[in-house]
């Protein structure tokens, strides 16, 4: 009976970390291979982040270049610019002949420009150290950026023996195999091809003739987020990039389009909780108040302005104390429904999922602000009336709490949709942004139509 071997997930422990430094400070470099090549690299780089930048550094330079590559790009950033710090050019260079094209660009991109000059001249292999070139020309946030320049590609004018014999040579060089892409003489995309077409025609077939020309791609200047939106609608685990010309330039796989995904989810994340800048726990004090500040500025603001409009109705106060208590309420209220209104709209947008004219949108916010606020206004109504005896009152707060939910949806639908047209991330109005602008005419809504109703 074969034993079934257990699926043991990595686990970073106290023990671990105690048992690496150890063999370190013993220079156990054979007892260290032995241990770290048990683990994924990905695990290993988990590892290194908790080890102290004198023992990581061991660890890279102990280690072949075949493994340390694929360790530095699963790095803290912080940790691997610390590594890189201490890694002459010629190891560096070392570790990027290793990855793939669109890795090795990422990772030179971080270091200093003379340092990247003097690390792309200690490249032994030319055809990528100019292919790593010709990525970092591009912007950052395009396709060009994210591509890679490895991949299988085949001549409409090759017989399938022929191409068989070729793509051998080629996937060498490709991780993983997603497509086959046909080009005419002119390098120029036409089509892709599928392993089983290309098995099961006959040798003496020409790729012409059994290719598929429906090929979905890309264009080197798109953005990113369109082409992150491009593979999840059609599913695909590689996309073709192509410049103006339709003419074949790389590829871009799924693994780095959930990076860019992950990346501007923390992004937006991070507005929303009115932070300003790319910014973690590990960054130091100053980075962090910077990122913060700007927000809690803001909300500063608000809380003046709301003072000043509670101090002009300071003969509200005088007759109807009561007022003054519902006005935490009518301020949260506001902001709530602001904030989901918003977070909606925001939502449909990276999405794709927002259709239609800014009018209809607002109409139907409109409607179910005021459904949601005559139910609640109802239950606050009976509420005030019940426990103080003040049907007038109660009236005046209630009513006021319909228009508040009613305004403050509004604004959370219209300023998301307005940023977004202007090209402005519409993440920024899931934060303190739309909710001090809510607290603020949510408090001046209030009083005005109780002075009204109330005949102040």
């Amino acid at each position: 009976m074969i034993e079934e071997k257990e699926n043991i997930q990595f686990e970073l422990t106290d023990d671990l970390i105690a048992n690496v430094e150890l063999l370190v400070s013993k220079n156990d470099d054979k007892a260290l291979k032995k241990l770290l090549n048990e683990f994924h690299y990905a695990d290993v780089a988990e590892i290194l982040d908790e080890l102290n930048l004198e023992d990581s550094v061991y660890v890279i330079k102990l280690l072949d270049s075949e493994t340390t590559s694929d360790i530095l790009t699963e790095l803290d950033e912080d940790v691997r610019e610390k590594i890189l710090e201490n890694l002459s050019a010629k190891e560096i260079a070392e570790e990027i002949e290793e990855l793939d094209t669109d890795d090795a660009a990422d990772l030179i991109a971080e270091l200093p420009e003379e340092r990247q000059a003097e690390v792309i001249s200690n490249i032994e292999d030319d055809e990528h150290r100019d292919e790593i070139t010709e990525l970092l020309t591009y912007d950052d946030d395009t396709a060009g950026s994210l591509m890679a320049k490895e991949l299988v590609k085949v001549y409409e004018t090759w017989t399938v023996a022929g191409c068989l014999r070729r793509i051998r040579g080629q996937a060498k060089e490709v991780t993983r195999v997603h497509s086959i892409y046909v080009v005419n003489k002119q390098e120029k995309l036409i089509g892709r091809l599928s392993l089983k077409d290309l098995i099961v025609a006959k040798s003496d077939h020409k790729i012409s003739d059994i290719y598929k020309d429906s090929v979905d791609w890309v264009n080197v200047d798109d953005n990113v987020e369109d082409v992150a939106k491009v593979m999840a609608k059609y599913d695909l685990e590689a996309i073709p990039v192509v410049d103006n010309n339709q003419t074949l330039l790389g590829r871009i796989t799924i693994d780095d389009i959930v990076d860019v995904l992950k990346e501007e989810a923390d992004k937006d994340y991070q507005m929303a909780a009115g932070i300003t800048g790319d910014v973690d726990s590990d960054d130091s004090i100053i980075e962090l108040t910077r990122a913060r500040l700007p927000w809690l500025f803001l909300g500063l603001v608000g809380g003046v302005g709301a003072f000043l409009i509670m101090e002009g109705f300071h003969e509200a106060f005088e007759k109807y104390a009561l007022l003054f208590f519902f006005t935490p309420l009518i301020a949260a209220m506001a902001g709530n429904v602001g904030v989901q209104s918003s977070a909606i709209i925001v939502q449909g947008l990276a999405n794709d999922d927002v259709k239609g004219s800014i009018n209809s949108r607002l109409i139907k916010e409109m409607l179910l602000a005021a459904l949601n606020g005559t139910i609640l206004a109802i239950f606050l109504f009976l509420f005030v009336w019940i426990t103080k005896s003040s049907f007038t009152t109660a009236l005046a707060i209630s009513i006021s709490l319909i228009v508040v939910i009613i305004v403050a949806g509004l604004i959370g639908t219209f300023v998301p949709l307005f940023l977004d047209k202007r090209g402005i991330d519409p993440a920024i109005a899931t934060g303190p942004f739309i909710t001090t602008s809510n607290d603020i005419f949510g408090i001046l809504i209030y009083f005005w139509i109780a002075k009204l109703i109330l005949g102040i």
